[in-house]
C-alpha cells in the first residue's frame, strides 16, 4: 500500500454507504424479523423508496466515491467486477461475482488476476459493456481532478504509481490487459490475495469513454446496474433514481431491484430522520436510512413500543473504537505504564458512555469480533468488565509512579459517543481510582483530526477509531501497525508509530494467501502478538440500530456493511 493514500480513507465508516462509510458475529437484525414489514411479508415490485439521510451522497461519480463492498445507494447504479455477497449477518461478509463470472483467477503467486465478463451486460441506453470500459472507469479513478476514491490501485499495479489519468496521458495503464470485449488482466507489483475485495469498490464500474464528462459525469453517470439517475440536486443533497430498462437480473444474482424508483434526500437532523421514521406517516412508511442510528435516548424509547422495536434494524460493521498510545512520548514510553492503563479501564463505563450494551460491545482485540477478519479472543491484560485498579497501581509501582502519575487525554469534542467528552470522562474516572489523574484536552473535530495523524503533534495518549475497508484483517491491521506505512509529512495512522520486521513480515506474508480462512486465521493471531505490546487498548465495537418505515420489507443486513442493504427492499 502507498505509505500516503490509505491514511487519507474516510476513517469514520458508520455511514457505510459504505462509506463509510461503520458486536460478536451479526446474524442480521434481532429487534424483528429479518424479512418484515408490516401486512404481507412478501416482497413485490413497485412503488417508490424513500431514503432520508444527514449526510448528502456527494461526488456520484464511480472514480470518486470511497465505497465497501460497492457502497449502498451508489451500487444500485454501478455494478463492478465482484461485490458484497447480499446476505444477513456473517454469510454477507463474503466477496461474490458481479459483472465477472467469477471472484477473479489468481496466478500462482497472486500478481496477475484475470476477470472474464459475463455475457449480455448493458449500459442504461441498451449498449454493451465491455472489458475496455472497465479499463477505463479504472484509469479515470487516477485522474487529479477525479479524486476521492480508494487509494490501492495507484499502489498495487504496475506502473501506476505516477499516472495521472486518461485526459492527461492518452496510453492508459500497461498493467491492466483487455485482451478482448470480455477478459481483463491486472498486474500487480506485489501479492496481493484479497484483490477480490478491492474488485468491489466502485472505480471498478465500467464507464463508456463516449460518454465521460469529466466532472460533470456525476449530474449523469451510464448507469451498469438496475437503476439510472434521473435527476441530481446540489452535488447529491436529492437524487432520483428510476429503473434501467437494460439491466437483466439474469446477469444480477445480487440486486433485487423490487421499487419502481428510489428517492434519496440528505441534509436532514438526524433528530428530524427519525421522528419521520418512528411516525411513518405517508411517504415516510416506505422510508429507510443508511446513515443515522438510533441514540442512547431515542433507544430506549423505541424500545418501549413494541410496534417501533419490530422496525429496528441492527448490525455490526467492522469498526472499533480504542485508547491510542505515542510511545515518543513520556511516560506513554514504558509499557509498564501502558499496561497499567490498559488494566485500569472500566469497559462496562465506557459502554454506558457510548450509549449502553445496545450501541456498543465491550473489546479487548483490537480485531472486531467477526470471523472473516480473523477474530480471535485474547486478552492480554485481563481486568475484567470493570477494571483492575490494584493491578494498574502495582504496574504503576514498577514504572517509577507509586504515588501515581497524571497525565493528558486528547479526545474530539464531537457528540459522536467515541471519541467524545463522554467516553473521555469514563475513562478519567476509571483511572482515577488507580492513582492516575486525567487531565482532558478537548478539541474541535477538525483540529483533533490534524492533532492526531500528524507524527509531529500526535499526544501521547488520545481516543481514536478505525473502519475496515472491507471485511478482512489486512485493510484493518495494516495501516495501523505496518512500519512501512508511517507517513512523517502527512496523515499518520500508524499511531503507535510500531515499525517491527517480524510484523512487516508476516503482514506481507498474509497478504500473498488466496485462500481468505487461511489469511483470516493468520490475522488473528498478528492481532494477538501486536496487543501484547500494549500500543493501543480496545474499547468497544459499535451496534448499529436503525429505524425503517412500516412499509417497508425484505430487511437484510449484513456484516460487511451493518446497514440495511437498499438493493433488496420491497415496499409492496
Amino acid at each position: 500500500m502507498r505509505q500516503t493514500s490509505v491514511r487519507a480513507r474516510r476513517v469514520a465508516a458508520a455511514s457505510v454507504s459504505l462509506v463509510v462509510a461503520a458486536g460478536a458475529a451479526a446474524c442480521g437484525p434481532k429487534d424483528g424479523d429479518a424479512k418484515s414489514g408490516g401486512g404481507d411479508a412478501r416482497p413485490h415490485k413497485g412503488g417508490t423508496l424513500s431514503v432520508l439521510n444527514a449526510q448528502p451522497q456527494e461526488d456520484f461519480d464511480p472514480a470518486r466515491l470511497y465505497t465497501s463492498g460497492g457502497g449502498n445507494v451508489p451500487s444500485l447504479v454501478f455494478r463492478t467486477l465482484t461485490t458484497r455477497n447480499r446476505e444477513n449477518g456473517a454469510a454477507g461478509a463474503k466477496v461474490v461475482p458481479d459483472l465477472a463470472t467469477d471472484t477473479g483467477r489468481p496466478s500462482k503467486d497472486a500478481t496477475v488476476w484475470t476477470y472474464t465478463l459475463k455475457e449480455g451486460l448493458k449500459y442504461e441506453d441498451g449498449t454493451p459493456i465491455t472489458s475496455a470500459d472497465v479499463k477505463y472507469g479504472i484509469e479515470r479513478s487516477f485522474a487529479p481532478e477525479l479524486s476521492g476514491g480508494a487509494p490501492y490501485l495507484r499502489d498495487w499495479l504496475v506502473g501506476a504509481a505516477d499516472y495521472q489519468g486518461p485526459y492527461k496521458d492518452k496510453k492508459g495503464l500497461a498493467a491492466i490487459e483487455t485482451p478482448d470485449s470480455r477478459t481483463l488482466v491486472f498486474h500487480l507489483n506485489k501479492p496481493e490475495g484479497e484483490f477480490p475485495f478491492l474488485a468491489t469498490q466502485t472505480q471498478f464500474a465500467p464507464v463508456p469513454k463516449s460518454k465521460d464528462t469529466g466532472t460533470k459525469y456525476e449530474e449523469h453517470p451510464v448507469s451498469s446496474g438496475p437503476y439510472k439517475v434521473v435527476k441530481n440536486e446540489n452535488d447529491g443533497e436529492h437524487l432520483l433514481l428510476e429503473r434501467n430498462p437494460n439491466w437483466s437480473a439474469a446477469t444480477d444474482a445480487e440486486r433485487k431491484a423490487y421499487p419502481d424508483r428510489i428517492d434519496v434526500r440528505s441534509g436532514l437532523d438526524s433528530s428530524v430522520i427519525n421522528q419521520r421514521l418512528s411516525a411513518s406517516q405517508g411517504a415516510d412508511a416506505a422510508a429507510v436510512t443508511t446513515d443515522t442510528n438510533l441514540g442512547p435516548a431515542e433507544l430506549a424509547k423505541v424500545s418501549g413500543d413494541k410496534t417501533l422495536a419490530a422496525r429496528v434494524g441492527t448490525g455490526h460493521f467492522g469498526y472499533t473504537n480504542y485508547i491510542a498510545f505515542n510511545p515518543k512520548v513520556k511516560p506513554f514510553d514504558n509499557p509498564e505504564v501502558r499496561q497499567a492503563i490498559a488494566y485500569a479501564v472500566d469497559r462496562s463505563s465506557v459502554v454506558n458512555a457510548a450509549g449502553g450494551s445496545a450501541l456498543a460491545e465491550p473489546a479487548t482485540t483490537f480485531l472486531p469480533n467477526q470471523k472473516s477478519f480473523g477474530y480471535t479472543p485474547y486478552d492480554p491484560f485481563p481486568a475484567g468488565a470493570s477494571g483492575d485498579a490494584a493491578k494498574a497501581k502495582e504496574l504503576l509501582a514498577k514504572a517509577g509512579h507509586k504515588n501515581g502519575l497524571t497525565v493528558t487525554l486528547t479526545h474530539s469534542n464531537s457528540k459522536d459517543f467515541e471519541t467524545s467528552p463522554e467516553i473521555a470522562t469514563a475513562i478519567q474516572d476509571a483511572l482515577k481510582k488507580a492513582g492516575i489523574t486525567v487531565k482532558l484536552q478537548g478539541l474541535e473535530d477538525n483540529d483533533y483530526k490534524s492533532k492526531i495523524h500528524d507524527v509531529k503533534s500526535e499526544p501521547g495518549f488520545f481516543l481514536a477509531h478505525w473502519g475496515a475497508d472491507w471485511p478482512s484483517g489486512g485493510p484493518f491491521l495494516a495501516p495501523i501497525f505496518d512500519g512501512r506505512q508511517i507517513v512523517k509529512d502527512g496523515a499518520n495512522f500508524n499511531t503507535g508509530l510500531l515499525n517491527d520486521t517480524s510484523v512487516n513480515t508476516e503482514i506481507d506474508a498474509i497478504n500473498k494467501l488466496t485462500d481468505l480462512d487461511a489469511a483470516a486465521r493468520r490475522w488473528g493471531a498478528l492481532d494477538k502478538k501486536i496487543g501484547e505490546q500494549a500500543l493501543t487498548v480496545p474499547l468497544f465495537h459499535p451496534v448499529y440500530k436503525r429505524l425503517y418505515g412500516k412499509d417497508v420489507k425484505n430487511i437484510v443486513i449484513s456484516d460487511w456493511t451493518g446497514v440495511l442493504d437498499i438493493s433488496q427492499v420491497a415496499v409492496k
